[in-house]
């Protein structure tokens, strides 16, 4: 019997396979061709509808860790003078407990809502981070050489 075709190497590669499944992740950002972060100061992070768990003030809590101004809620009650506003989504996922699957991260400037800057963090149940990391390495990666 051919290899590829052998029972028992067919499952062996299919169990591999699945067994990788669970540990993907995937991480990155953009900037905006022209955009220079460098210059903004303080954010606004708006609340994203769907989300009952408070990411948006987790997303402020560590744009201040990282010496930024930000406040958090809805777009409304954004205060008069910011640099740029947050917008956010979550994924959740369940496996044995519930945890952020994916969590991406939109920088708009503030006057027009432009997105400046874009980045994103995926880790599956293998690789899971709490939220407060998932929030650090999405920020980390879009303001890498931006920070005041």
């Amino acid at each position: 019997m051919p290899f590829a075709t052998s029972p028992r190497r067919l499952l062996a590669l299919a169990l591999l396979a699945l067994s990788l499944a669970g540990c993907v992740n995937r991480e990155g950002a953009t900037l905006t061709p022209g955009a220079d972060l460098s210059r903004l100061r303080t954010f606004h992070v708006v609340k994203f509808t769907p989300d009952n768990r408070g990411i948006e003030r987790l997303i402020a809590d560590e744009l201040r860790a990282m010496g930024y101004t930000a406040s958090s809620g809805p777009e409304a009650a954004r205060p008069a003078e910011v640099d740029a506003l947050v917008t956010y989504s979550d994924r959740w996922a369940w496996d044995i407990t519930m945890y952020m699957l994916a969590l991406d991260i939109t920088v708009r400037d503030a006057r027009n809502g432009f997105p400046m800057a874009v980045g994103s963090s995926l880790h599956t149940s293998l690789t899971r981070k709490s939220p407060t990391e998932m929030a650090r390495e999405v920020l980390g990666n879009i303001f890498r050489g931006a920070r005041p």
